[in-house]
């Protein structure tokens, strides 16, 4: 299931030039435009996922993949609240609520979390251990 893995690493990588937050009037971010630190968290947290991929460690992986996915939610918080104290100097709660609800979350979120998911999918399905032939035959007798 290395492949899946593989294949799983890559969405999240790809994900990371995505638009994951659109802004009127300024356009489409990436990871790497919301925060530079948190891209290069995320890049790391891939290498080792990569490492550990290649080296056969799964529950390495599967542990790399539930962290990259608190990062991912960590990274939309973070962005939501940064939204909010954006617009604190407006006197009324109401219009902070307001104007930071044009910050959007982006279709590249949807990329992200699939790559982690099929990550974590690709391990489970390494620990069924297919079964051989022989163990049919000596069913069916």
């Amino acid at each position: 299931m290395k492949n899946l893995q593989l294949i799983g690493l890559f969405l999240v990588v790809a994900g990371s030039f995505l638009p994951l937050v659109h802004i009127p009037i300024v356009g489409n971010w990436n990871y790497w435009k919301v925060d530079n630190t948190l891209a290069i968290v995320l890049w790391g947290f891939s290498l080792l996922t990569l490492v550990f991929i290649l080296i056969d460690k799964t529950k390495l992986v599967r542990i790399m993949s539930f962290l990259k996915i608190l990062l991912f939610v960590f990274t939309i918080v973070a962005i939501k609240l940064k939204s909010l104290d954006y617009f604190s100097f407006l006197p009324f709660k109401s219009w902070q609520s307001t104007f930071a609800g044009i910050v959007k979350l982006s279709w590249g979120w949807f990329i992200e979390f699939l790559g982690a998911v099929v990550i974590l999918i690709a391990f489970r399905k390494s620990k069924i251990k297919p079964q051989s032939h022989k163990d049919l035959h000596n069913e069916h007798n």
